[in-house]
């Protein structure tokens, strides 16, 4: 079997896109928009020893393979393999048909390809590691692609036409009603990234606001934003643990994005301590991913979790729901914002794009491949409902189980 007719097979019959290969084989339509071109049989060696996402994610990141039009559509075309992994006949077909390759042509791991440490899964020290494979890569960077406001999770959109900056903005205006935040109040945001629902509680609506992350990159540039804005009196940010959050008493917990790193086993305790926090009528919203039904895997592709967010685990809704309830929690409200997600990607897809030689020059050729991959593989994720997002609103009930809750919401649409 000619080369570029493997890879066809793997894509599936009736493929729009055009695949060439160094040994100049060629298959599908000859007019294609879509190419995919294997420029070596490094890529042919990365497929077989990871006959899946990863091998076709090694040889990408590589340069082994490369990509003629746009990303998004190919994988789009693509997305039987690259959202789910082949099947396992199909695995070992191709497994047999291609150890030639693995044995004749050495195909070493990319450098930005995350290794494990030894340790207990989710121990602080291999939490810390994970965290900071990801997100302590570059300040400069992350501002390219995610715009002014450094939020790194599902915005909100008001409306189709309305921009990243408007959408990130009206998310973190929806967490802070949602939480019932007024003057005076204290806010603990836990997983705060670069500090932004710190700093709209703070400069929105006069709360007095703490924010932690692992990332010391990120502690260090909300740092010197906070100063910046002159909101020092009333927002924080630390390089600490959730864990070791010394405080309680507070008003409202924040929780943007940290779920998908605590892993299924830790939800109880991570509930539990989440709630010890808060006094009582304080309220916790939780917005995380999730699996899109109670029986899929909480597994991460394993593209992603080499590459994207290590040691990362996904859930149901129902589960999260389940945990908050059985650590005390009564849950008042939750909303799933799938679509929102995929338009926040596909903003940072563009932005991405827009700057990617300096990309490129910053944090070099294998990591921005990833990234690019990455952004373009979960955008459509969403779109194909293979994952979601959900807003959880849990509170802590007071003296005869009095919940503070208005009678119907009025955080609004």
């Amino acid at each position: 079997m000619r080369v570029a007719e493997l890879f066809a097979s793997v894509m599936g019959p009736g493929s729009p896109v055009r695949v060439t290969a160094y040994d100049g084989s060629a298959e599908g339509p000859p007019d294609a928009e879509l190419g995919l071109r294997v420029r070596s049989p490094r890529a042919l060696a990365y497929l077989a020893s990871a006959p899946g996402t990863l091998g076709l994610a090694r040889a990408y990141v590589a340069g082994d393979l490369e990509i003629d039009g746009e990303l998004y559509p190919l994988l789009d075309a693509f997305s039987e393999i690259t959202l789910h992994s082949i099947p396992a006949a199909r695995r070992r077909q191709l497994a047999r048909t291609l150890i030639g390759h693995r044995l004749r042509h050495r195909a070493p791991i990319p450098e930005v390809e995350y290794r494990p440490p030894r340790g207990r899964l989710h121990s602080k020290r291999r939490d810390a590691g994970a965290i900071s494979h990801h997100y302590d890569v570059s300040n400069l960077f992350y501002s390219w692609v995610l715009g002014p406001s450094m939020a790194y999770t599902c915005a909100v959109y008001p409306n189709a036409e309305a921009d990243l900056e408007t959408a990130q903005w009206t998310k973190h205006e929806l967490v802070a009603r949602k939480l019932g935040l007024r003057p005076g109040m204290r806010l603990l945001d836990v997983g705060c990234g670069w500090g932004g629902m710190v700093m709209h509680a703070a400069a929105e609506h006069g709360v007095k606001s703490l924010g932690v992350t692992l990332s010391r990159e990120q502690a260090s540039w909300a740092r010197a934003e906070i100063e910046r804005r002159g909101l020092g009196e009333l927002a924080e940010v630390r390089h600490l643990d959730y864990r070791d959050v010394a405080e309680t008493g507070f008003d409202a917990v924040s929780s943007i994005g940290l779920t998908e790193h605590i892993g299924k086993a830790q939800l109880p305790a991570y509930f539990a301590r989440l709630y010890g926090k808060l006094k009582p009528g304080g309220r916790l919203l939780n917005h995380c991913i999730t699996q899109p039904t109670a029986h899929a895997p909480d597994g991460v592709d394993p593209f992603i979790d080499r590459y994207v967010f290590p040691d990362g685990q996904l859930h149901g809704v129902g589960t999260l729901v389940t945990e908050m309830n059985a650590q005390g929690f009564e849950v008042r409200h939750e909303e799933n914002l799938r679509e929102h997600y995929a338009k926040t990607l596909a903003a940072w897809c563009e932005n991405l794009d827009k700057h990617w030689e300096e990309a490129v020059r910053e944090v070099g050729d294998q990591r921005a491949r990833v990234w690019k991959l990455y952004l373009a593989a979960c955008r459509l994720g969403f779109e194909l409902n293979n994952i979601q997002l959900h807003q959880v609103l849990g509170v802590k009930l007071g003296e005869r189980a009095a919940s503070g809750m208005p009678l119907r919401p009025d955080w609004g649409s």
